[in-house]
């Protein structure tokens, strides 16, 4: 097994939340990522042979051993996050936009499971443009907020957001993120904050519209006890059990929320990931709540 090191980051729309439930210092945490593999950032570990080293330097060394040699980089990244405000209005590419866009292969899936609900009860998902003249106009005149529709969400939803697909999470949410291991999100609209230096965030106008699919909308639906699987990857929630083990034929992504866990003798907070080899076990009697994402075996 591999224990992971968590990654704080702080952000202009995060909150306290994810100090108080993970331990961790900060008043503005947006994301505490559980595994994150990218050049230049990836997440220490804390365990084994690699101990002291980073995931994305020793991924090369073993993707071949469980069907990711297609994978430059572990695909894909896990994190709390946490909305004190409206995150941007944005959308992410699909696997064409982003060979078009950004000459690379995959574009960027995404899912949600809410911990904690918005403070309106919704989130931006999808669009109200009836056309796409209608689509173009608005962007021209950029009324933004005017073309997001809503979809309610309460505690315990899973939602699932396909590239192309205008969204955000909105104030007050604290969700699990499950996505792919991509950094393309183009924004539409920040409504125009700033940061501390008085500095605006990029807009990415001209991506996100060719990026945008005014049809794609998103569904909230609960696990109730299965595995939910989306095109790349699949997720499940895990509590109420003594023994975890990895029955695949792949590796596993254990990612604890609430509870406490002992793992190769180390103690292991909340917000942290465990990536299992094919037949490990983990003792999970007080897991009071975690989940288990994957690549599907059926896409290595």
């Amino acid at each position: 097994m591999i224990l992971l090191k968590r990654i704080v980051h702080t952000t202009i729309w995060g909150g306290p939340k994810i100090s108080r439930m993970a331990g961790v210092e900060g008043d503005s945490i947006g994301h505490l990522y559980s595994l994150y593999c990218r050049e230049g950032v990836s997440n220490e570990i804390l365990n084994g042979e690699w101990k002291g080293r980073c995931l994305n330097e020793v991924f090369p060394l073993f993707k071949d051993k469980v069907g990711m040699a297609q994978y430059e980089y572990f695909p894909l990244t896990l994190a709390l996050t946490e909305a004190q405000e409206n995150l941007s209005i944005q959308v992410h590419p699909n696997d064409e936009a982003a060979c078009a866009l950004e000459h690379r292969a995959r574009g960027k899936r995404e899912s949600w499971y809410f911990i904690d609900a918005p403070t309106s009860g919704t989130i931006i998902n999808g669009c109200t443009c009836r056309d796409e003249a209608q689509e173009a106009q608005m962007i021209a005149q950029g009324q933004f907020r005017e073309m997001c529709d809503t979809l309610p969400v309460e505690v315990g939803d899973y939602v699932f957001v396909e590239p192309g697909t205008l969204h955000a999470i909105t104030a007050g949410s604290l969700v699990f993120e499950i996505e792919e291991g991509s950094d393309f999100t183009y924004r539409f609209y920040d409504y125009d904050r700033v940061d501390a230096q008085g500095n605006k965030r990029e807009l990415h106008v001209e991506k996100a519209t060719s990026s945008l699919d005014i049809n794609l909308k998103s569904t909230a639906k609960r696990y109730n006890g299965q595995e939910i699987k989306e095109k790349t990857y699949s997720t499940k929630l895990i509590n109420n059990i003594d023994i975890y083990t990895n029955e695949s034929n792949t590796l596993e992504c254990f990612t604890l929320v609430n509870g406490s866990l002992i793992a190769d003798g180390i103690a292991v907070a909340p917000g942290s990931t465990i990536v299992l080899w094919p037949g490990e076990n983990l003792d999970a009697s007080k897991v009071q709540l975690a989940f288990v994402s994957k690549i599907r075996e059926d896409k290595i």
